[in-house]
């Protein structure tokens, strides 16, 4: 199983941390990592403990592919073994990573989307943070390289947890954790966290004004919400419903417009709104790779016209919004 023990310690003296959660917690995680709810989990594990104990020369969490190690660090034989357990748990969504020269070249450029906002939210330096939908933990080491203090990232799927603990198997700072929780997982109303970023999930809430409201409750007063999101051109009171799929996506309920979003989250609560960035989502951006063989963006997108999706609704278009909890 996964070893959380450090980052339990950790979190022991974090006192804006409820003390209910703390006693709760290692059951929440022991429960999602019964082998019996994913048959796959023992196999993971034994990649991740059959990786070879290397210890890094330099770990860069700020090296838009995160640097972890160099090729002199170890053999040819032992980078090509690393490389291959590595590649055993695919796919490898969020990224990049460079260990020991061993570049995992992911689905997602995420250094893309670190670099539109990291320059405008408030400094991480210190701070309590909280990665929704973290996936296999590449922004949280990116936060953690901003300077903050403890990052959680939390992400119901299991293989990104096994992703991002055969990572920290190198990394070995346990103040950086993915956790294999939901939202819905989390007790509600911690007002603990400093900053709580949210990119990539809103689309998939059946309840868009639930998970905003999750979201503000988890934050502490003056806390920032960083909400990152697809949506659409339009006005106020704009959004897009998806009869079925959204470029190939079945779990995408509601894409609203920017004034639209804007007004969901005056109307949940927040203050001080602004929106930071809007950006085409292109193929450099997403797209196949090595290390991730399933359908991606190109495949997505309208044979005939590439500004459309598969089923005719306007191409992904991304947006990034920074909120404060009053």
């Amino acid at each position: 199983m996964i070893d959380y023990s450090c980052f339990f310690d950790i979190l022991r003296s974090e006192s804006a941390v409820p003390e209910s959660w703390k006693i709760l917690l290692p059951k929440q995680i022991e429960k999602a990592l019964d082998p019996s709810n994913n048959s796959d989990l023992l196999e993971w594990e034994q990649i991740i403990n059959s990786l070879p104990p290397v210890k890094p020369s330099v770990i860069n969490l700020n090296a838009d592919a995160v640097e972890i190690g160099r090729q002199s660090d170890t053999d040819t034989p032992t980078r090509q073994r690393t490389e291959q357990l590595l590649r055993k748990l695919h796919p490898w969504r969020k990224g990049p990573f460079n260990i020991f020269d061993i570049f995992i070249d992911t689905e997602w450029r995420s250094d893309l989307k670190w670099n539109r906002l990291k320059d405008y939210i408030q400094p991480l330096d210190g701070r309590l943070v909280l990665d929704v939908g973290s996936g296999n933990g590449y922004h949280c080491f990116r936060m953690r390289g901003a300077g903050a203090r403890l990052v959680m990232g939390i992400d119901p799927y299991l293989k990104y947890a096994a992703q991002f603990a055969a990572l920290q198997k190198y990394v070995n700072d346990p103040s950086i954790q993915v956790l294999p929780l939901a939202t819905e997982d989390l007790p509600a109303n911690l007002q603990c966290f400093d900053t709580v970023f949210s990119m990539g999930v809103l689309y998939h809430r059946r309840s868009p004004f639930d998970h905003l409201f999750e979201l503000r409750g988890l934050l502490r007063a003056g806390g920032e919400l960083i909400l990152e999101t697809l949506i659409i051109e339009g006005e106020k009171g704009a959004v897009l419903v998806p009869e079925g799929r959204y470029a190939k996506m079945r779990n995408v309920w509601f894409i609203p417009s920017c004034l639209t979003l804007e007004s969901w989250l005056k109307r949940t609560g927040f203050k001080n709104i602004r929106l930071i960035d809007v950006s085409l989502t292109t193929i450099q951006e997403q797209r196949r790779t090595n290390w991730m063989h399933f359908e991606s963006l190109p495949d997505f997108l309208h044979p005939k016209n590439d500004q459309l999706t598969i089923e005719g609704y306007p191409r992904p278009r991304r947006a990034i919004f920074l909120a404060e909890k009053p």
